[in-house]
């Protein structure tokens, strides 16, 4: 498409531009999407905003908020779908302290607070960086709610162990579908039926699972497509599977996995090797590996807990073996960390890092408090890769 706009001489008109960046986006090739972008000589907010989504949509929400910080810088405004796509990256990666500076700038700027989308944004934000009560007043805040709304509390609450609070809310929802059912039957239309999404049925089946409740949890499963006629992903098997494996039951977790009417995927089956790990279960857990390099084989952390289990029977030369296989085609962890306004990313064994003294000394310091709190690692959970 890039190639027919130049052989057929176009001149660089901005919408055609950032809808290049939006092809280019779509297909996960952000570098010709960042080079369309530079391309551009004066940048909007909309050619602004559609490559900081670019990199949200491909899981790079660090880039996109950088890019957020240099579009103001460019002296730039944001708009309500800016703001809402940069809530975005800052609940995908806990950033709150970004995320109450663009709460800040919202209440700064009136018109800004009464757009659902934004509220709704605020809220999943909050509720995915883990401060839920900020949350839950946004949520009580909002006079008219949406699925979002709603859906967006009940998995805040899941998601943090707060399954009664969680299931408390769906019973809410619940309330208010049966209430306006019968509005609308005696002829007053005046509000819409809201009703919850395959979204909020994963809160839900989380909230049952990280409670143990099982049987609620069969039953809400079988609601899904009885009451709602929703259709179960593959989320909500992995939340069934999470459930059962929770409550110790892997055999029980293991027959539903068979009898999923679509092949399982390498999550689902994961879920479940990660309960072999922890209930010591090799003969399962040697056949679900078997199905994970099938599916993934390049994927080490399925060997690691196979390594585990069999230092957890002690099964040295097992554990050895696997290791060694480890060592050969292993590729180096990454992760991030918010501090002060800036995200900072690691590597697993990256001596280059200009503060890691700084680091190492911090890391020795957690050990210290950890092991002053009576924090003692099992041995037989110890990877020495």
């Amino acid at each position: 498409m890039h190639a027919l706009v130049v052989n057929r001489g176009f001149e660089p008109i901005i919408f055609l531009q950032t809808s290049l960046i939006n092809m280019y986006s779509a297909v996960g090739n952000l570098d010709d999407a960042h080079r369309m972008f530079d391309e551009i000589p004066s940048k909007n907010n909309v050619c602004w905003t559609a490559l900081i989504s670019a990199y949200v949509d491909n899981q790079k929400a660090n880039k996109a908020l950088q890019l957020f910080r240099e579009m103001q810088m460019d002296n730039v405004e944001p708009d309500q779908v800016t703001i809402t796509v940069a809530l975005s990256a800052c609940a995908g990666l806990g950033a709150l302290d970004m995320g109450e500076w663009i709460h800040a700038y919202i209440c700064r700027n009136e018109g800004l607070n009464s757009d659902i989308c934004l509220n709704n944004a605020l809220l999943n934000m909050y509720a995915k960086c883990g401060d839920i009560g900020t949350a839950r007043r946004l949520f009580d805040g909002i006079r008219k709610k949406d699925v979002t709304t709603w859906t967006s509390m009940i998995v805040g609450h899941a998601l943090h162990g707060q399954a009664e609070e969680a299931l408390e809310l769906f019973a809410e929802m619940k309330d208010m579908i049966k209430n306006t059912k019968k509005n609308k039957r005696n002829g007053d239309d005046g509000s819409s039926l809201i009703l919850p999404n395959d979204v909020t049925f994963i809160g839900v089946l989380m909230a049952c699972s990280h409670a143990g409740m099982v049987e609620e949890g069969k039953q809400h499963f079988k609601s899904m497509r009885e009451d709602y006629g929703l259709e179960p992903r593959d989320s909500h098997f992995g939340c069934m599977v999470d459930l059962f494996c929770r409550a110790g039951l892997l055999k029980e977790a293991y027959g539903f996995i068979l009898e999923m009417p679509a092949r399982p995927n390498a999550v689902v089956w994961r879920t479940l090797l990660g309960a072999c790990g922890l209930h010591g279960n090799i003969e399962l857990g040697t056949e679900i590996r078997r199905q994970l390099i099938e599916l993934e084989p390049a994927y080490v952390g399925d060997d690691i807990i196979m390594s585990n289990i069999y230092a957890s029977k002690g099964l040295w030369d097992k554990k050895t073996a696997v290791r060694d296989q480890i060592k050969r085609r292993r590729a180096p962890g990454c992760s991030s960390i918010e501090v002060g306004s800036g995200i900072y990313e690691f590597v697993t064994a990256d001596d280059d890092h200009p503060s890691k003294s700084e680091i190492y000394e911090a890391l020795e310091c957690l050990i210290k408090t950890m092991k002053a709190y009576g924090y003692s690692p099992e041995p037989s959970s110890l990877t020495e890769f």
